[in-house]
């Protein structure tokens, strides 16, 4: 069986984006979401375990929400009232179930980046 993870990378720092809350959501033919799982990211900017796998790893469309205001809320650097980025969500589609799919979230306050990674 297939599986679903991520990680996330600041860009700013250079470093693994700890402690962001992301939410997976499956994305429904009607337009709904249905939230499936939360976690938050850990100390390599990754998650202890699969977002999805197993019997719950179906083909469809999902959606990573990941929020980035709260991380980059934490640091240093000098940010605007509201956050240029709030929360950066990815609309991705499952095709292949026994396959993994990784959607790394490359991320600054002001931009973000993602691919289908391996």
């Amino acid at each position: 069986m297939g599986y679903l993870t991520t990680h996330i990378l600041d860009t700013t720092k250079g470093i693994a984006a700890t402690g962001v809350t992301i939410h997976l959501f499956e994305h429904m033919t009607d337009g709904q979401r249905k939230h499936i799982h939360s976690t938050i990211s850990n100390d390599d900017g990754r998650c202890d375990q699969p977002l999805l796998e197993g019997s719950d790893f179906k083909a469809g469309v999902y959606e990573l929400e990941f929020a980035i205001d709260e991380y980059f809320s934490k640091s240093v650097e000098v940010q605007s009232s509201p956050s240029f980025l709030n929360t950066v969500i990815i609309r991705f589609g499952i095709s292949d179930e026994e396959a993994h799919y990784h959607i790394p979230l490359l991320v600054s306050p002001y931009s973000y980046s993602t691919y289908r990674g391996s």
